[in-house]
């Protein structure tokens, strides 16, 4: 016999969004998302803030290529973007459609 525990149902749908939300925040992965999952609400918002963050990676590779001096600083806004990222990750197990701080506000510039 097999005990209640040991039949606990996957939800294929929601095994989906979790992933697709998680792809959204691990910098060029958001890619995947956008190009399967756009049209989730839930995925979109995720993707949306996947897309500020990846941007800022963006801006801060192509500053320290160029300047050398501002590495310190650089250093720290990489470190902010991947404490950011950890959090919308949460939020998105968490099933949460959460503003990150800071950056959330710029997620509607986006037009997925």
């Amino acid at each position: 016999m097999d005990s209640p525990n040991n039949n606990v149902e996957q939800h294929p749908a929601k095994n989906d969004r979790v992933l697709f939300g998680v792809l959204s925040y691990l910098g060029p992965l958001v890619i995947v998302s956008l190009l399967v999952k756009k049209n989730d609400p839930f995925i979109k918002f995720h993707i949306k803030q996947g897309l500020v963050l990846l941007s800022i990676e963006v801006i801060v590779w192509v500053l320290s290529s160029m300047m050398w001096s501002l590495w310190p600083l650089l250093n720290i806004i990489n470190l902010a973007v991947l404490v950011l990222s950890i959090v919308g990750i949460v939020n998105v197990v968490q099933g949460k459609e959460n503003k990150l701080p800071l950056v959330g506000d710029f997620a509607h510039y986006f037009h997925v």
